[in-house]
C-alpha cells in the first residue's frame, strides 16, 4: 500500500516538473499587434560540431535535448557553435491578418529559420548580414520572414543561428500590418536623427568657412563619425550606404566608433585648449588614442573577436570627461560647463546600455529608453554646438579685453615717446659739444695708430716668415708621425679602433694593395704588355694591348673574400702578429664576425704564412702585409 502511495506521490511530482519545464506555447489570436518571445516560450540547442540538420533537431530524438531559456533572450555563448532555437505558436482556427517573424538583432552573420506546412515538410527562409541586402525577402533593417498560418494547430519554427558576433536572439511575431506602421514610424525618426547630424554638420561647415575655426571641423568630423557608427550600429547603413558589401557588416561599427572616439578627442582638447593649457592632460588624451588606435589593428589584423569588446569606449571618454570636469571645476573655464552637461547625458546613455548588456532591467524612459542612447547623442550635439558658440564667445571677450588693454598701453607709450623724445633733445646737444672735444683728440691718436700700424706691417711679415718655417717643420712631423703610426702597426699588437685609423675605408685599403702590388709598375698576367689604362672598379688596371681588366685584389690573398675589406686586414694582422696562434672564436669576437667564417679565411692566412716562409729567409722579421700577396693558387 506504501509503494502504491509513493508511486502515485513520484508519478506527480514528475508530472507537475514536467509540466514547469515543458516550453510554453503562445497563443495566437487577432485582437494582438505583436508578441516578443521570452524566456521558457524559447528553448535552444548548442550543436558545438555543427553538423546537425533540420531533420535530426526537428526529430522526436532530439527533442528532449532542447532547454528552456533562462534569460530574458537567450545569446550564443560560444562564438564558434551552432545554435538551435525554437518557438511554439497556437493558430486559431481562423485569422484574417498576415503575420511575419522578426528577429531585432541585425548584426547576426547567418540566421536559417524553418517553418513547417500542412504536411510536415519545413520550408528554409536564409538571413543575415553576411548576405547581400538585396536577397532578402523583405527589405527591411531587421531580418524579417514571413510565416503562413494552419488553423487549429500547434506550430514549431525551428531557427539557425551562426555568428562570430554576440546574438540577442530577439524574437517578435508581428501582424503584418503592425509591422508597416511601426516600420514606418521607426523610419521616420531616424531619418529625423539622422537629418539632425547632417543640418548640424552644414551649420557647422558654414561657420568653419565662416570664421575658420578649427572646432567646428573636428566637430562635424566627430558628428559624421557618430552618424556612420548609428547606422551601422542599426542597420540602416547595411541598407542604404554598402548592401552590395556584407563583408563589411563585422568590421564597420568598430571603426566608426573609434573615429567617433578619435575626433571626440581631438574636438575636446582643441576646445579646452589643451596645447596650451593643460600639456598633461593633453598627453593622457594622447595615450587614450594611442592604446585605442594599437587595439583597433590589433583587432583588424590579428584578433578580429576584439571586435565586440565596446567597453573599451570606456577609457577615451573617461579621459575626456575627466577633462572637461577638471577645466570646469578646477581652471574655471566657461565652455567647459556645456561639455560637462553633453558627455553626462551621454554617460546616462552609456549607462544604460552597459545594464541591457548585464541583462538588468531598468527602462527611466519608458518604452524611449530603448532609444536613450540616441536621444543623448542628440542632446549631446545641441550641447557640444553651444560649447562652441561659448568659445567663441570667450575668445572674443579674450579678443576685445587684450584689444583695450593694447589701447591703453599704446596711450602710455605715446606719452613716455614724447618724454624721452624730450630728454634725449637735452642729450644730443651735450653730446655734441663732448663730440668736438673728442674729435681732436681721436686726431692725434689716429696719428700715433698709423706710426704703430707701419710698426705691426713689419712684424706681421716677420711673422709670416716664422710661420712659413713653422709649416715646414709641422708637414715633416706629420710625416715622421705617420711613419711612426704605420711603423707601430707593422711591428705590434693594436686594437681594431687604433688599426681603423690607419685603414679607415675600403678605398684606402685598396690603394695600400695597389701600392704594394704594383710596386714595380704593372705588368699584364695575360699578355706581360706594361700599358694600361684605369679599370672599372677602384684602383683597378686595364691593359691597353688586350683589354684585360685587373682588379686590386686579384691574385693576392684578399681574392674573392666577402670580408669588409679593413676587417680581413685586421684579421691578417692579427693571425700574423700572433704567429697563428689565435683561435677563430676569438676573432669572431674581436671582429663581430661568424666563428665559421673565421675560422676558414684565418686558415687561408696561415697557408699563405707558410707559403711565404718556404720561399723567404726570416720571414717572421717582415710585417704583416708581407703575405698579402700570396695567392692560394700562385
Amino acid at each position: 500500500m506504501k509503494r502504491v502511495y509513493l508511486s502515485t506521490i513520484l508519478f506527480v511530482f514528475q508530472f507537475l516538473a514536467l509540466s514547469v519545464d515543458a516550453q510554453v506555447v503562445v497563443p495566437l489570436t487577432d485582437s494582438i499587434d505583436q508578441h516578443l518571445f521570452n524566456f521558457k516560450e524559447i528553448e535552444w540547442l548548442e550543436d558545438r560540431e555543427s553538423k546537425l540538420g533540420i531533420e535530426e533537431v526537428s526529430s522526436s530524438l532530439w527533442n528532449s535535448n532542447f532547454l528552456p531559456s533562462k534569460r530574458f533572450n537567450p545569446t550564443n555563448e560560444h562564438r564558434y557553435s551552432t545554435y538551435w532555437f525554437r518557438v511554439k505558436v497556437a493558430f486559431p482556427s481562423t485569422t484574417k491578418r498576415s503575420w511575419v517573424i522578426e528577429f531585432f538583432d541585425q548584426t547576426i552573420d547567418h540566421l536559417e529559420f524553418y517553418s513547417p506546412d500542412s504536411n510536415g515538410n519545413y520550408k528554409s527562409f536564409l538571413v543575415g548580414d553576411e548576405m547581400e541586402f538585396g536577397k532578402r525577402e523583405i527589405w527591411h533593417k531587421n531580418f524579417i520572414v514571413p510565416i503562413t498560418p494552419i488553423p487549429n494547430q500547434e506550430i514549431t519554427y525551428y531557427v539557425k543561428l551562426n555568428s562570430r558576433q554576440k546574438a540577442d536572439v530577439l524574437i517578435v511575431l508581428r501582424a503584418q500590418s503592425w509591422l508597416f506602421q511601426y516600420a514606418l514610424d521607426e523610419y521616420f525618426f531616424f531619418g529625423i536623427f539622422y537629418g539632425m547630424i547632417l543640418v548640424f554638420s552644414f551649420y557647422n561647415l558654414l561657420m568653419f568657412l565662416a570664421v575658420r575655426e578649427r572646432h567646428y571641423l573636428f566637430y562635424i568630423l566627430y558628428l559624421l563619425s557618430l552618424g556612420l557608427y548609428e547606422m551601422s550600429a542599426d542597420g540602416i547603413g547595411f541598407q542604404y550606404l554598402w548592401p552590395e558589401f556584407p563583408q563589411w557588416n563585422y568590421y564597420a561599427s568598430g571603426i566608426f566608433l573609434y573615429l567617433s572616439t578619435s575626433f571626440a578627442l581631438v574636438f575636446s582638447a582643441s576646445l579646452l585648449n589643451l596645447r596650451h593649457e593643460n600639456k598633461l592632460l593633453l598627453r593622457v588624451f594622447l595615450a587614450a588614442f594611442i592604446f585605442r588606435t594599437v587595439f583597433l589593428i590589433i583587432s583588424m589584423i590579428w584578433i578580429p573577436e576584439w571586435f565586440r569588446y565596446r567597453f573599451v569606449e570606456i577609457i577615451p571618454f573617461a579621459a575626456i570627461y575627466g577633462a572637461s570636469l577638471y577645466s570646469f571645476l578646477i581652471r574655471k573655464y566657461p565652455p567647459a560647463r556645456f561639455l560637462v552637461m553633453a558627455y553626462s547625458f551621454v554617460a546616462f546613455g552609456v549607462l544604460y546600455k552597459v545594464l541591457q548588456y548585464l541583462e538588468i532591467e531598468w527602462r527611466p524612459l519608458g518604452e524611449l529608453s530603448h532609444y536613450s542612447l540616441g536621444l543623448s547623442f542628440i542632446i549631446e550635439m545641441l550641447l557640444l554646438s553651444f560649447a562652441i558658440t561659448d568659445k567663441i564667445r570667450f575668445l572674443r571677450l579674450e579678443k576685445e579685453q587684450a584689444q583695450a588693454r593694447t589701447i591703453e598701453q599704446l596711450h602710455e607709450n605715446q606719452k613716455l615717446k614724447e618724454n624721452q623724445n624730450q630728454l634725449l633733445t637735452e642729450q644730443v646737444e651735450l653730446k655734441t659739444q663732448e663730440l668736438r672735444e673728442q674729435n681732436l683728440f681721436i686726431e692725434e691718436q689716429n696719428r700715433q695708430l698709423e706710426t704703430a700700424n707701419h710698426q705691426l706691417e713689419q712684424q706681421a711679415q716677420e711673422i709670416a716668415a716664422i710661420n712659413l718655417l713653422l709649416s715646414k717643420d709641422n708637414q715633416k712631423l706629420q710625416h715622421d708621425v705617420a711613419e711612426v703610426k704605420e711603423a707601430r702597426i707593422l711591428s705590434k699588437e693594436v686594437d681594431f679602433e687604433e688599426f681603423s685609423k690607419m685603414y679607415p675605408d675600403d678605398q684606402s685599403c685598396l690603394r695600400f694593395i695597389a701600392d704594394k702590388k704594383w710596386v714595380h709598375d704593372f705588368q699584364c698576367v695575360k699578355c706581360n704588355y706594361d700599358g694600361y689604362s684605369e679599370g672599372k672598379t677602384l684602383y683597378s688596371r686595364r691593359c691597353s694591348r688586350c683589354g684585360y681588366d685587373e682588379s686590386v685584389t686579384a691574385f693576392t690573398l684578399l681574392q674573392n673574400t666577402r670580408l669588409p675589406i679593413n676587417k680581413a686586414f685586421y684579421m691578417i694582422f692579427l693571425v700574423y702578429s700572433s704567429n697563428g696562434t689565435i683561435s677563430s672564436h676569438r676573432l669572431s669576437e674581436i671582429l663581430g664576425i661568424r666563428q665559421s667564417t673565421c675560422w676558414a679565411y684565418s686558415s687561408k692566412i696561415k697557408k699563405a704564412m707558410r707559403e711565404y716562409a718556404k720561399s723567404h729567409k726570416n720571414a717572421h722579421q717582415h710585417g704583416w702585409d708581407s703575405i698579402l700577396m700570396v695567392h692560394e693558387n700562385a
